[in-house]
């Protein structure tokens, strides 16, 4: 199979690739886009994360604190008052 073209047809085998290559370019800059909006995306769900998980931190030193206060015997929470 010849892999050469007769002269006639190079005009319009340049201008198929010149616009498959702007095509390739368009999605490219699309991508790019795409990309960046993912990329934001991602930092606001980490930012996310971490404040949940600082809330989460706080939360389980509060039930901590209320579990230490019920294991306390009441004897120790509450000195005897003299008769």
């Amino acid at each position: 199979m010849n892999a050469t073209k007769p002269p006639s047809e190079l005009p319009a085998l340049l201008h198929a690739l010149s616009d498959k290559a702007d095509r390739l370019a368009l999605r490219h800059a699309e991508l790019q886009r795409i990309n960046a909006l993912l990329d934001e995306r991602v930092r606001q769900l980490e930012a996310e994360r971490d404040a949940l998980r600082q809330r989460l931190g706080e939360a389980r030193a509060r039930v901590d604190h209320l579990l230490a206060r019920l294991d306390t015997p009441p004897a120790a929470a509450k000195p005897d008052l003299p008769a």
